[in-house]
């Protein structure tokens, strides 16, 4: 009997203490194949290599450190590096939370999406420390990890719908003080709109963006509300971003020029494509 498999990727680099745990919470549950950015390509999105080679590095045993984005790595390991499909993919554990609009800017997220495009189930999972820890002393990834394993187990036997990644938060606590998982939206970080401008040793301007976390809307169920209150979220998000609840007014427009073609969208949620590649 083939042993499962599962691949990891990060948005944090190869030699990430969060990788590092993640890999040795997974390893009693499948055979374990790692392929990440040889270095921290955090808050790259779902940046791909469609102009620039790719170099691959053997970092060990089934790991491979790639000078690409967390992307590049997944769609490396599913179509060249791996020799079949992985039965789970996991992003992470991030240095840092991805939580609300966070998961638009997050490699980590990215990572696991790109899996769920090609068929493969598929879940990211952060490690929701003050952002301006993360870089900081060393992160304990011991509950993160065993939340990850407890999800890893239940994914392998009932994988996630097709299209659809799950995106995890655990706040940075002692597991002691951890409540429990909760289904969550996502919610809306409040960013500091920053922009500095600066000078390089020749005198001449360049600008640095980004600013401090400011907080987090008060939304009912959110991703952000359920950390902040010491519980695990599990936010279910899809490739697919059609909003659905835009549809009426979608066909209320009037474009001049254009008669408006019927079409046969429901007006409520849309169901789960079928995805041959699983």
């Amino acid at each position: 009997m083939v042993r499962r498999s599962i691949l990891l990727a990060n948005d944090d680099g190869v030699d990430a203490a969060g990788l590092v745990a993640l890999r040795q919470a997974l390893e009693p549950l499948a055979e374990i194949w790692v392929v990440a950015p040889d270095r921290e390509r955090s808050a790259i999105s779902h940046a791909i290599s469609l102009h620039a080679p790719l170099r691959v590095r053997q970092h060990a045993e089934r790991c491979f450190a790639v000078d690409g984005t967390p992307a590049d790595c997944v769609y490396l390991a599913l179509h060249h590096l791996l020799p079949r499909r992985p039965d789970l993919m996991v992003s992470g554990i991030n240095h840092g939370p991805n939580l609300g609009n966070d998961v638009l800017y997050s490699g980590t997220v990215a990572g696991a999406m790109e899996a769920a495009m090609y068929g493969t189930s598929a879940f990211a999972i952060s490690l929701a420390v003050d952002y301006g820890a993360a870089g900081g002393g060393a992160l304990d990834f011991a509950a993160a990890a065993e939340v990850a394993a407890g999800l890893a187990r239940a994914l392998l036997d009932r994988p996630v719908p097709p299209g659809v990644i799950l995106n995890v938060n655990v706040p940075a606590r002692p597991r002691a003080e951890l409540g429990g998982a909760k289904l969550c939206r996502l919610g809306y970080t409040n960013w500091a709109d920053h922009v500095t401008e600066r000078h390089d040793p020749r005198g001449r301007p360049y600008l640095w963006i980004g600013g401090d976390r400011l907080g987090h809307d008060d939304i009912a169920d959110s991703d952000n509300n359920a950390v902040a209150a010491g519980h695990v979220s599990v936010t279910p998000i899809a490739f697919d971003v059609t909003d659905a609840r835009a549809f009426g007014f979608v066909r209320g427009l009037t474009i001049d020029g254009f008669a408006r073609v019927a079409d046969g969208l429901p007006d409520g949620l849309l169901p789960y494509p079928p995805h041959p590649k699983r």
